[in-house]
């Protein structure tokens, strides 16, 4: 059903010629649609309604977004409604289009009110669709407007309100006070003054040259270190592999229980082969003084 202008006329002259329905009709129009596939019952139903999707998408004005955009999104919904609507339920249609509607127009408000995409989880849209509702309530019962970035005990009572935690409050209240930020806009007067804002951005890891640098030094320690390991004998391998190399180094006691050794031996075994690894590490071709610390 197209009711695009320079089709049907405007969306408002094609809501306005359309009749409303009795509960009778709305039934024999949804049954003839499920049973049978007749498109003209299905057009007839979403036409008898249309008016009540752009007073539904009328409430949404204030986000910014252009009226004939949330209208176009509520007729969506309605078409999504009048697909899916059975006489079982025993509703009247606009009863049950209602909340296809208003899914439809909140998605499409999410999803182009800021560039930043938010409100993901039922207790965000919750909050980016009732915040101020709530917020101007409490404002009202106490007797003045608060401050921009609501107070902690303001927080908590919006947060129980409408079932989510207070740090969440506090973090969509910013995003509903802050517009957005292109990092490509330039910079007014000034230094930077015809730079891009995100040409001043501060980068805290390290340069690509570090990082390559860092991985060679990597592998080159690793390649040293399993030379080095061939110095030790088996019981050494096993105690270092156990005591050095591992995520969460084993006990002396409890090495010692399963080598059937004591724990001092485990000690002194440990520092022997500790030292065959610093003097093999030292000694080795190419290895650089200093290279695993001071020996």
């Amino acid at each position: 059903m197209d009711v695009r202008p320079g089709r049907e006329g405007s969306l408002l002259d094609a809501a306005l010629r359309a009749p409303l329905l009795a509960r009778e009709e709305e039934y024999e129009l949804a049954r003839r649609w499920r049973e049978a596939g007749d498109q003209q019952a299905l057009h007839a139903l979403v036409r008898s309604h249309m008016r009540l999707a752009m007073s539904i998408a009328r409430r949404f004005r204030h986000y910014g977004l252009p009226v004939s955009d949330l209208e176009q999104e509520g007729h969506v919904g309605l078409l999504e409604a009048a697909a899916r609507f059975d006489t079982a339920h025993e509703v009247r249609f606009s009863t049950y289009a209602t909340w296809w509607i208003r899914a439809s127009i909140q998605d499409y408000v999410l999803r182009n009110w800021s560039i930043v995409r938010g409100g993901t989880s039922s207790g965000q849209k919750s909050l980016f669709f009732n915040l101020r509702r709530v917020r101007a309530a409490l404002e009202r019962a106490h007797g003045g407007a608060g401050a921009p970035l609501l107070r902690e005990e303001m927080q908590r009572s919006i947060a129980t309100a409408l079932g989510v935690e207070p740090g969440e409050v506090a973090r969509m209240d910013a995003r509903l006070h802050a517009p957005d930020l292109s990092l490509n806009a330039t910079l007014g007067a000034g230094d930077e003054e015809g730079s891009e804002r995100m040409e001043h951005l501060v980068a805290t890891g390290p340069l690509p040259d570090e990082e390559v640098s860092s991985q060679i030094d990597g592998e080159r320690r690793g390649r040293w270190l399993r030379s080095a390991l061939r110095a030790l004998n088996e019981r050494e391998m096993r105690i270092i592999k156990a005591r050095r190399l591992s995520e969460e180094g084993e006990t002396l006691d409890s090495l010692g229980a399963r080598l059937g050794i004591s724990k001092e031996r485990v000690r002194q075994i440990e520092s022997r082969a500790i030292e065959k690894l610093r003097i093999a590490l030292t000694k080795g071709p190419g290895v650089p003084r200093g290279a695993f610390g001071p020996a």
